[in-house]
């Protein structure tokens, strides 16, 4: 989340050997007696009526493969290529994208990475066109790191960041001293001390950013401390703390009711803008009109649908943010990131 090949494939067309007569081509008619003038007049009817025959059927094939193939060439020559790579594959949004880009002359070919750091690589080496995995915070850290230039093309959604607990049913209930879970990666840890801040359970130095980190903790002003776990071990953090911080993809693995989180963030609020997830293309690409259609296609009333009932509903579709917004909201955490 290298290139696994596309479980796709293409049916080849005939081979040029196929032009040749086959077992079940009509026979030739025998030859008849060069006396009988019957004869020849017989066989010259048997071979006009062959003659227009043929002609009939290359009439009838010929009109309908006009008809099969779109206007100005063929079917072939209308249809675009593009390879998406996702760690999302199974999502259930992919055949209803994959239809409607279909009809609109797009195939989609998923290219499937269980690994979040070759989806980016993969696509600065244009082994594919498109990905459909990170949000804008993970690939600002990503061009920093990796002196590379990938864009946002195109918003999709946003999800919320979640406190849950096994111990308590309200914020209120989290004793102080207590520890709570939060994911240690740098593009999660920053919005989950910020969302234990708005909480009320701890407080930052200079109010906090995206960046922050445990040591920004002001310890003498917290409620509560924090530990640092892997983010797809705050699920399993839970019983030996009081809290934890939990993605909401690993919330909805675990069979955790989002409607049971003690408290969220806010996807619309402007300091979520880091998180809202996006189609990530090459710069050169960024007014490419065919990738351009199959972001447009993705907000189709019916993708978006899908993509809402699998989270659950906890998934925000973003609209209303242009690419220019998108790139704002990227060169300011690729600026921080330098500066950090």
């Amino acid at each position: 989340m290298s290139t696994p090949s596309t479980p796709d494939s293409t049916t080849p067309a005939g081979d040029a050997s196929d032009a040749g007569a086959s077992p079940d081509s009509p026979q030739a008619l025998p030859d008849k007696p060069r006396g009988s003038r019957k004869g020849l007049i017989i066989t010259a009817a048997v071979v006009v009526a062959a003659i227009i025959a043929a002609v009939v059927v290359w009439a009838t094939q010929r009109n309908s493969s006009t008809e099969a193939a779109p206007a100005g060439g063929s079917a072939a020559a209308a249809t675009t290529t593009v390879r998406i790579g996702t760690t999302e594959a199974g999502a259930k949004f992919w055949p209803i994208l994959i239809r409607k880009a279909a009809d609109q002359g797009i195939t989609i070919k998923k290219v499937d990475f269980s690994d979040y750091n070759q989806p980016n690589r993969a696509l600065s080496q244009g082994q594919i066109d498109l990905n459909y995995f990170q949000h804008i915070f993970f690939l600002a850290n990503y061009n920093v790191e990796n002196h590379d230039n990938l864009i946002p093309l195109a918003s999709t959604y946003i999800v919320p960041l979640s406190i849950y607990s096994e111990k308590h049913t309200a914020i209120s209930q989290i004793p102080a001293g207590a520890k709570v879970a939060i994911p240690n990666d740098d593009t999660n840890q920053g919005r989950a001390l910020l969302l234990l801040q708005k909480a009320g359970l701890l407080k930052l130095k200079d109010g906090g950013s995206p960046l922050s980190t445990p040591a920004d903790v002001l310890a003498d002003q917290s409620k509560v401390s924090v530990t640092a776990v892997d983010a797809s071990q705050t699920v399993t953090a839970l019983p030996s703390v009081a809290a934890s911080v939990i993605n909401n993809g690993f919330a909805l693995d675990a069979k955790l009711d989002p409607e049971s989180a003690l408290a969220s963030d806010d996807p619309n609020s402007s300091e979520s803008a880091p998180y809202i997830n996006i189609f990530a293309a090459r710069a050169k690409d960024k007014d490419n009109a065919t990738y351009l259609k199959v972001a447009q296609l993705w907000h189709d009333p019916e993708v978006t649908k899908a993509v809402t009932e699998e989270s659950q509903n906890t998934a925000e579709i973003v609209t209303g943010k242009s690419q220019a917004d998108l790139q704002t909201a990227l060169d300011k955490l690729q600026t921080e990131i330098e500066h950090k």
